[in-house]
């Protein structure tokens, strides 16, 4: 796991005044990635980094003609991290992306002896840009690895049921769909697909009625595998490049019907959207948490468990949800804010989500990517999904304009944050994750 060094230096500035500001999502200690291009323009999609209000352009920066910022190592990867997809610099492991990091750490610091010049010509105002899915996904896996989450759901329907067995001895996942991972800003139709009501004997084919979010982190993968090559616990981070926002929207009444015997299809293959902004695995480092498994549950099979994953697997990732109606949206009045949790409390890390996938011979590639399940904390206000928070429509939620809902309305946006902030560390902003729902078709 990435060690503490000069980068997390909570004293650190940059010369950028916007990225000093109290609250700045990306301030000298994040550099997160991102492919992005001026907004409305014809410009190619480029990699490039988050710096306060700014993207630093890599492919300006590392052109012969910003007068050679880079060398060695960071110069390798300041290239590949430049292309339309970042699944080169993925590929070059952690070596790579610690040089190039350090690199621009000491392009963009208060006191460099660098030509700040030239870098300030490679900035683009945040505000001027859009952005792509940074990675050529060839692979996605949605993990299921929140026990309150799970047992919300379970509760729900049956106030003493449980989590079926295999939760609590491995991290259960699917395979999800590629072809519709958007980037914040996506708008998706509402889905169609049948459901079978309570009593009848045939099921109907309806718009979904029970749309639903879930407040998942994608989790990036760098290095792959080869076929048949474990990836063990110890190796595993060495194998995430970093950690975005990800929405896993959900058709509820259409997955209730078709999970039985094989698992989740329409009800969540029609929209996922992922934040632009990577943040790396250093760049954490300073939130690195102890996981724990309570004396009484079931204690991990060898291959999932090790003294560091236990010394400090978790990350507090500190995340809310909201939902911004139509109507909010016309009238101005903002978003409300529907729950906060941290993914500190989730049952598996993402190594052992690593660790797990790969254990039967399965190989990763680099782009791929994780869901790491929906995360709900073990407080009332902690819910990952509005199905939890509104008890399946049962207690509807009541929005900041007095609109309620039971499940999500054509029109919602619904915004995911996250930030890891605590004293003596500097704040690491994710940006958010937008998505809007539109009327079904059909």
């Amino acid at each position: 796991m990435p060690a503490l060094n000069h980068t997390h230096n909570p004293a650190a500035r940059s010369w950028l005044a916007s990225a000093n500001a109290k609250g700045c999502d990306f301030p000298i200690q994040n550099l997160p990635h991102a492919v992005f291009r001026r907004a409305g323009s014809s410009e190619a999609f480029r990699g490039g980094v988050a710096i306060g209000d700014q993207v630093l352009d890599l492919a300006a920066l590392a052109a012969p003609a910003a007068g050679g910022q880079f060398d060695g190592l960071a110069l390798g990867a300041a290239r590949a991290a430049a292309q339309p997809a970042l699944n080169d610099f993925f590929a070059q492991g952690p070596a790579a992306w610690q040089a190039l990091r350090h690199a621009l750490f000491a392009l963009l610091k208060s006191d460099t002896r660098h030509d700040t010049d030239g870098v300030r010509q490679c900035l683009v105002a945040q505000a001027d840009v859009e952005y792509t899915v940074p990675a050529r996904i060839g692979d996605y896996t949605d993990f299921y690895t929140s026990i309150d989450h799970a047992l919300n759901i379970t509760r729900i329907f049956n106030p003493e049921g449980d989590v079926t067995p295999n939760f609590r001895w491995i991290p259960i996942a699917y395979h999800g769909r590629v072809s519709t991972i958007g980037v914040s800003g996506q708008q998706f139709r509402r889905p169609m697909g049948q459901t079978m009501a309570p009593g009848a004997a045939v099921p109907t084919f309806h718009a979904c009625a029970r749309l639903d979010y879930e407040l998942e982190l994608g989790i990036w993968i760098g290095q792959g595998n080869a076929a048949g090559e474990p990836i063990p616990l110890a190796q595993a981070e060495q194998h995430i490049f970093g950690i975005c926002l990800l929405n896993d929207w959900s058709a509820r009444d259409i997955q209730f019907w078709e999970m039985a015997p094989l698992g989740p299809f329409l009800a969540k293959n029609f929209a996922t959207t992922v934040s632009p902004w990577i943040v790396t695995m250093e760049a954490l480092a300073p939130y690195r948490q102890a996981w724990t498994r309570p004396a009484d549950e079931p204690q991990p099979l060898a291959y999932l468990d090790s003294a560091a994953n236990r010394a400090e697997g978790a990350i507090d990732i500190q995340l809310e949800v909201w939902l911004e109606s139509a109507k909010a949206r016309a009238e101005g009045s903002g978003a409300s804010r529907l729950s906060a949790t941290s993914f500190r409390h989730q049952y598996w890390t993402a190594a052992q989500m690593v660790a797990h996938h790969t254990v039967g011979g399965c190989s990763l590639n680099a782009g791929d990517l994780f869901g790491s399940g929906t995360i709900s904390g073990p407080g009332p206000g902690e819910a990952g999904a509005i199905i939890e928070l509104a008890r399946a429509g049962q207690s509807p939620v009541t929005l900041a304009n007095g609109e309620q809902r039971s499940f999500l309305s054509d029109g919602d946006a619904v915004i995911l944050r996250g930030a890891c902030a605590k004293p003596g560390a500097a704040r690491i902003g994710f940006g958010e994750s937008r998505g809007t729902v539109l009327p079904a078709l059909g």
